[in-house]
């Protein structure tokens, strides 16, 4: 019995692979602890390593598995289909090596740009140039290796020459219609680089107000502020017109309007909007104002600006000074307040045709 083992073709390449994978496993662990002490002090490439770390684990004894195979004499029987499988299984590992590292490498790049900070607008365009730049990178490398395991069979070999080929991409996009998917990976692109849009900004888009919530590689994720989200192709972004409320930074111009009636005294206002403005939380000290900016047949409109750090912020203060302008007529100046004269025959005034004077025509 052990004479057949030891004359077996495949003994010795049986022998050499039970050392190779140990070894293997054991230049992984070595390698892992060089590469973590060293990358210690760059905190991007620290997590990529250790985010490898699984997968490394697979790659190493199929690399020194494929050693030993190409190794091994080419009569051996069944030896072709081995060096296959281990050939697809090193492709399949190292495309999750390639996506692992390139998502290690963007939770350190996060991890050094908090973006639960107030002024975060830094932090918020590289949260959203990571995320994009990194889902684009990882779709591509999982194209290119399943191309490349594709082109490890005979038949299929020109398909997967095709994907890897641009003039081959275009021709299979014309040919399956597939164009709205590559348009979404073009605008990702466009929106991680030029950032029309980054992660939490503030949008009103399709008449809704509400913040970024998510850019995945196809779509973005608007959170509206009652908790319902609107979802829109990457493509909209570039394609058609929104308001981006922080797109340089997060203060804002809040307007008031309230109506009041032509009687009313406007040093009172201007004063109790002082008051109201400087004793809240969200002012942020920069400026406010108070002007009449029309005049209807019936009332005068009373515009109040006032700034704030945030959006919300904006939003709170502007309702607190708008209640406390209709809490201070209320109390100070119930006459004033927006009224409908209606003359001795029941008809508004601004109804009434003048009455001609004795000697004239009428109007």
């Amino acid at each position: 019995m052990t004479k057949e083992i030891l004359a077996h073709p495949w003994f010795g390449t049986w022998i050499a692979a039970l050392i190779a994978v140990p070894l293997s496993l054991l230049a992984h662990r070595i390698v892992g602890l060089v590469l973590r002490r060293i990358t210690r002090p760059a905190p991007a490439l620290h997590a990529m390593v250790v985010n490898c770390r699984a997968p490394a684990r697979l790659v190493f004894p199929l690399v020194a598995l494929t050693v030993v195979w190409q190794g091994a004499p080419d009569d051996l029987r069944f030896i072709g289909n081995v060096r296959h499988l281990t050939g697809l299984l090193l492709i399949a590992s190292t495309t999750w090596l390639a996506v692992k590292a390139i998502s290690g490498f963007a939770e350190g790049v996060l991890a050094q740009h908090p973006s639960d900070i107030a002024d975060n607008l830094q932090a918020r365009r590289v949260l959203t140039q990571t995320r994009v730049l990194a889902r684009t990178a990882m779709s591509v490398v999982v194209v290119a290796g399943g191309a490349m395991m594709l082109m490890t069979f005979p038949g299929a070999r020109q398909v997967g020459a095709s994907l890897l080929a641009s003039a081959g991409v275009i021709g299979i996009v014309a040919g399956l219609a597939a164009k709205p998917v590559f348009s979404n990976l073009i605008a990702g692109l466009q929106i991680a680089l030029a950032q029309p849009i980054r992660i939490d900004d503030v949008l009103v888009v399709e008449g809704e107000w509400g913040r970024v919530e998510e850019i995945t590689g196809t779509f973005v994720v608007v959170k509206i502020w009652d908790e319902r989200r609107l979802i829109l192709p990457l493509t909209y972004f570039i394609e058609k017109p929104f308001q981006n409320w922080t797109r340089h930074s997060a203060q804002l111009l809040g307007a008031v309007f309230i109506y009041v009636d032509y009687g009313m005294p406007l040093a009172p206002l201007r004063a109790e909007v002082e008051r109201i403005v400087k004793a809240a939380p969200e002012w942020d000290g920069r400026f406010f104002n108070l002007r009449v900016t029309d005049a209807t047949e019936r009332t005068m409109q009373i515009r109040v600006l006032c700034t704030a750090a945030t959006s919300g912020l904006t939003f709170d203060l502007r309702c607190s000074v708008r209640e406390g302008l209709i809490d201070f007529m209320q109390r100070e100046y119930p006459q004033f307040l927006p009224k409908m004269r209606i003359s001795a025959d029941g008809l508004p005034e601004r109804e009434q045709q003048p009455q001609p004077q004795q000697g004239q025509a009428p109007a």
